[in-house]
C-alpha cells in the first residue's frame, strides 16, 4: 500500500490537472478523443520545462527531494493558490513535514482569559485537526448541539458532519463543511501519519457521503476572515464575520472570534443569546433549545 503523501501527492496532481484545459495554458487543441479532463502528465512535463519521465516519477512520488525550482514550475502550470502551492511543496518533501501527531497542546492561562473575556461574540481556541480545546460562554450558547460531542471528541469537523443541529445552524452549511474538509486535507499534507487525524477521516468517511465526496477531490484552503450567515434556533437569523488567528508562541493553535457590526439585527441578537444564555429562558414561548455547557464544560482538560 502506497504510503499516505505519496498517495496524496498523486491524487492532489491528478485533481489540479483535471482543472487545467490545454487552452487555459496556451496549447492548440488536440485531434481526437481525449482520455483524461485537463491537462495529460505529458503536457504539464512540457510547460514545467521538465522531462516526461521526470514529472510522471514526481507525480507517484517516486522523486526524493525535488527542487524549489520545479515545484513552482509545476505550481504556476497547474495554476496553484499560494495555499495549493505550500500544499504541494509538503505532499512533495514529506520528509521535512511533521510525520505524527504534533504534542498535545495546553491552553496557557493569558490564553484562557483572553479568551474568557470576549463576552459580546463567540470566540474559541481550535488545536491540530480543528480540535476544540476551549470556547466562551457565548460559544457554548451559539454552536448549539456542540455539547453532545463527548469529552476528548469535541471537534469542529466532526461537530459539522455529525450534529443535526450544525447543519440548521450554517444557513449555507455545505459551503462551510467544504471548507472544513480542505482545512483538515491541508493539515494531513503536513501530518500525513497523525493518527488522530487518520481516525477522524476515518469515521466521518464511513459516516457521510459529504465527506466521504469532498475529501477525495483534494481541495484545500486555509482560514483567515470573511462573513457567515446562521440561523440560531432561539434568536433566528445573524449575520457575522470572523477573525482567525494563530497566537505568537502557539503555531498549533488558533484563535477565532466572530465579530458583529455594532447596532446591527445580529448585535442585538447576540446580546439576546448572552441574556438567555445566563438566564436559561427562552426567547419566546417556541424556543425548546435549552442553554449548553459553558465554558467551563468545554475545558482544555476535555482534551488532556
Amino acid at each position: 500500500m502506497a504510503e499516505p503523501a505519496t498517495h496524496d501527492l498523486r491524487e492532489f496532481l491528478r485533481t489540479r490537472r483535471a482543472r487545467v484545459t490545454p487552452q487555459d495554458a496556451g496549447l492548440p487543441a488536440s485531434l481526437g478523443v481525449r482520455r483524461v479532463p485537463g491537462l495529460r502528465r505529458e503536457e504539464v512535463a512540457l510547460l514545467a520545462g521538465v522531462s516526461a519521465e521526470y514529472y510522471e516519477r514526481l507525480e507517484r512520488g517516486r522523486t526524493k527531494n525535488p527542487s524549489a525550482s520545479v515545484l513552482d514550475s509545476v505550481a504556476r502550470v497547474l495554476r496553484l493558490s499560494p495555499v495549493e502551492r505550500d500544499h504541494l511543496f509538503a505532499l512533495a518533501n514529506p520528509a521535512r513535514s511533521g510525520s505524527a501527531s504534533p504534542p498535545a497542546p495546553r491552553l496557557r492561562p493569558g490564553l484562557r482569559r483572553a479568551l474568557d473575556q470576549v463576552t459580546d461574540v463567540p470566540a474559541l481556541v481550535l488545536g491540530p485537526r480543528r480540535d476544540l480545546l476551549a470556547v466562551n460562554a457565548l460559544g457554548a450558547a451559539f454552536y448549539v448541539g456542540l455539547d453532545l460531542l463527548p469529552r476528548g471528541r469535541r471537534n469542529m469537523v466532526r461537530y459539522m458532519f455529525t450534529v443535526d443541529a450544525a447543519r440548521e445552524l450554517y444557513v449555507d452549511w455545505a459551503t462551510g463543511a467544504r471548507r472544513m474538509v480542505a482545512e483538515l486535507r491541508a493539515y494531513a499534507g503536513t501530518h500525513p501519519h497523525d493518527p488522530r487525524l487518520t481516525d477522524l477521516v476515518g469515521e466521518l468517511a464511513v459516516r457521510d457521503p459529504d465527506f466521504r465526496r469532498w475529501w477525495a477531490e483534494h481541495d484545500v484552503y486555509q482560514r483567515d476572515h470573511g462573513t457567515k450567515r446562521y440561523h440560531h434556533p432561539v434568536v433566528g437569523d445573524l449575520e457575522l464575520g470572523y477573525e482567525a488567528m494563530t497566537p505568537v508562541g502557539e503555531p498549533d493553535l488558533v484563535f477565532g472570534t466572530h465579530t458583529a457590526e455594532p447596532g446591527s439585527p445580529s448585535a442585538q441578537a447576540l446580546a439576546l443569546l448572552a441574556s438567555w444564555s445566563t438566564t436559561g429562558a427562552p426567547a419566546h414561548p417556541a424556543a425548546a433549545v435549552r442553554p449548553v455547557d459553558q465554558a467551563a464544560d468545554l475545558s482544555p482538560d476535555a482534551f488532556s
